[in-house]
């Protein structure tokens, strides 16, 4: 896997440090990323060292320690502690995941470095501005699209067809995968991104759609689906163990057959 880029900003500095309470034995470092645009000053890393007797095992249980009684300006999202939400995705010890599904004793090394999601516009802190991300994400009209009238029931699907859906619905859009793709660092503005394409195909191979012509019509395009050059690194951190590079795969073969 590509290591991935810490955020933008090469110049990042250390910043300040907060030690362990007298007498903790079971101490963990976690450093982490720290930049407010608004006020400006350039990026730092904190470090803050952390009695673990007092930390659940996710590392989000140890940002929110870190918050709740060493550093209350430290800024993050999170919501479901499930992760079910994607709230919480950011880049613990060089991989995008889930603060609220990694433990902060997987993490190797000395300290657990933490920074937000790589190449992404920073908000606060751990926060990025997904704004573009959920914007592609929008462009590909992800709803069923029908001309025939519309049922007294329910839109019939046979099982077969429901089974193809499985490894594709269950996108939590955190935006790891699309924030950890070299292809969409170098290109996020026109190419989609893995995420985007994954819930692309997700209605492109529903039973029940029926504009699969002017989905793929939308999609012909240099940039928004050709620029992915299975590196796979979106499979690679997918918290859900999905695989938006073989979705991909799927749309330009889909595409091929079309013209043959």
């Amino acid at each position: 896997m590509v290591e991935l880029a810490l955020p933008k900003n090469s110049q990042v500095k250390a910043g300040k440090h907060w030690p362990a309470p007298a007498g903790a034995t079971k101490v963990k470092t976690f450093k982490i990323y720290r930049y407010d645009p608004e006020a400006g000053g350039n990026p730092r890393w904190d470090t803050y060292d952390v009695d673990m007797d007092a930390v659940g095992p996710m590392v989000l249980d140890a940002l929110l320690f870190i918050k709740n009684t060493i550093d209350p300006t430290l800024a993050f999202r999170r919501s479901c502690r499930e992760g079910v939400c994607g709230s919480c995705s950011m880049n613990i010890g060089g991989r995008n995941t889930l603060a609220c599904t990694s433990g902060w004793a997987d993490v190797p090394g000395k300290a657990v470095q933490i920074a937000p999601l790589p190449h992404a516009p920073v908000v606060k802190d751990l926060i990025p501005d997904l704004t573009l991300f959920y914007a592609q994400y929008a462009s590909v009209e992800p709803w069923l699209h029908t001309d025939t009238p519309e049922p007294q029931a329910e839109w019939r699907q046979s099982p077969e067809d429901r089974l193809k859906l499985d490894g594709l619905y269950e996108c939590i859009l955190c935006a790891c995968c699309s924030t950890s793709c070299p292809s969409y660092w170098w290109n996020g503005d026109k190419y989609l991104g893995p995420a985007s394409l994954l819930h692309a195909y997700r209605w492109l191979i529903d039973s029940r759609d029926e504009a699969t012509g002017d989905r793929l019509d939308a999609l012909e395009d240099p940039f928004k689906l050709y620029r992915c050059h299975t590196i796979m690194n979106c499979a690679q951190v997918c918290p859900k163990g999905l695989n938006p590079a073989k979705a991909i795969a799927e749309i330009k073969k889909m595409m091929v057959e079309r013209v043959v």
